[in-house]
This record gives C-alpha cells, sequence and structure tokens, in this order.
C-alpha cells in the first residue's frame, strides 16, 4: 500500500535514479508528484515523502562574443536560426523545433509557442516578442521555406540538434547546447536588470521564485536597496 512507504524507500528511490544520470531536481520532482498523490488517494493518512535538494543552479552561460564565434562556425542555416530564436526567445529546443509558421506573427512581432489545442504543463510556453536580429533571421527562412515548420532541413522537420550543437562546440571550443542558449538568454536579461516578474514571464518559468533563484544574482540592482539600507 501507498501508506507504507518510508523514507527509506524515499532515499533508495533516489539513489537508484541518481545511478541512471537523473538529476536531483528530476527526481525532487518525481518524488513530489508522488506525494501529491498519496495526498488525493490517502488525505488523512499520507506517509512522510523525503525529497532530496535540489540541483545547484547551472552556471554556464555565453558572452556575446562567444555566442557570435558560434555563430560564426555554424554555416548550416537552420541550425543558425535555431541558435538565434533559442538565445532571443529563450524558448526551449522542443518548442522552437515544434514551432509552425502560422504562429509567427510578423505584422505584431511575436512567436507563439503554445500549439492549438496542446495543454500547459511544467516545462510552460508562451508568446514572445521578436527582436530584430530574430526578425531578420526569421524574414530569410520564411522567403526558402519548404515546409510548415520554422527549423526544417531538406523540406523535413528537424526532431534534434542535439548532435549539430555537439559539432558547434567542438569546432568553436565553446560548450553549447540548447539549455545553454537559453540559461544565456536568462542571465544577459536579468544583467539588463529586466524585472524578475518579466523574465519569469518570458523564460514560462511555473513562479518568479523559480525565476529569483536561477538569476537574481546576475541582475546588478536586485537587492541593491536592501545593501544601502545597511549603510552607516
Amino acid at each position: 500500500m501507498g501508506t507504507a512507504i518510508t523514507k527509506d524507500d524515499c532515499r533508495a528511490y533516489y539513489m537508484a535514479r541518481n545511478a541512471l544520470g537523473k538529476s536531483n531536481s528530476t527526481i525532487r520532482t518525481e518524488l513530489a508528484y508522488l506525494r501529491a498523490c498519496l495526498n488525493f488517494h490517502y488525505p488523512n493518512n499520507v506517509p512522510d515523502i523525503w525529497l532530496p535538494p535540489p540541483s545547484k543552479p547551472r552556471s554556464h552561460w555565453l558572452k556575446r562574443e562567444e555566442l557570435s564565434q558560434i555563430l560564426e562556425v555554424t554555416d548550416t542555416p537552420h541550425i543558425r536560426l535555431f541558435i538565434i530564436l533559442a538565445v532571443t526567445t529563450a524558448a526551449r529546443m522542443s518548442a522552437i523545433l515544434d514551432l509552425t509558421w502560422d504562429r509567427v506573427n510578423f505584422e505584431e512581432r511575436t512567436i507563439d509557442y503554445l500549439p492549438p489545442g496542446r495543454h500547459k504543463s511544467n516545462k510552460g510556453r508562451t508568446i514572445v516578442p521578436i527582436n530584430d536580429r530574430a526578425l531578420n533571421a526569421l524574414n530569410e527562412a520564411y522567403r526558402g521555406r519548404l515546409t510548415d515548420h520554422v527549423i526544417e532541413h531538406n523540406g523535413k522537420p528537424i526532431a534534434n540538434v542535439k548532435k549539430a550543437l555537439q559539432n558547434a562546440t567542438k569546432r568553436s571550443g565553446i560548450h553549447c547546447s540548447a539549455h545553454v542558449f537559453r540559461h544565456t538568454a536568462g542571465v544577459w536579461m536579468a544583467q539588463a536588470n529586466v524585472p524578475m516578474e518579466k523574465i519569469s514571464q518570458y523564460m514560462a518559468h511555473t513562479t518568479v521564485q523559480v525565476t529569483e533563484r536561477h538569476y537574481a544574482r546576475f541582475s546588478p540592482s536586485y537587492m541593491r536597496d536592501a545593501s544601502e539600507a545597511l549603510n552607516f
């Protein structure tokens, strides 16, 4: 029975999942889902579910000159477009690869990353504005489009760009991945003193607290007033 689950059971589950390469945050989320299910089925007898601490925030991000170097060695059009969209819209890889032209609004300069009929999840998707760099890249890609998908190659949608980004890493000598591009976008916004609430909405985070945990330390003005209050 679910009520028989113990903290030791949770720790054993953690060890097994960790051995498979799963992060603390992933395992923590899985155990939190378990706790929610048990709370629903046994509201008066919920076992004490142990949760591992969340993973430390990832710290690797790109400087602008590093991003330029990566783009210089990336001559494949659809990968260049992916990188530009990943940084300028802070979207996840799956959202960019799913994107179709009908959700790119050139007149209003917005991208809707949530396909019609798709329910929102923890991996949030949102509507983001298109800046000048993204607009130029999208206009060029639109003129040469062969499919409904924004990211395409040889007339077919792309399922994954991990291998292409690994090659870009080898050629440039700078580590990059879809997550690094997304994280870079968050860091750049924080460094420009964009409010945490706006960054949170732009990146489709579940809460502002998630945004603050990852990006507040990059903001020059974050908690500056608290520091000034301690002057003497």
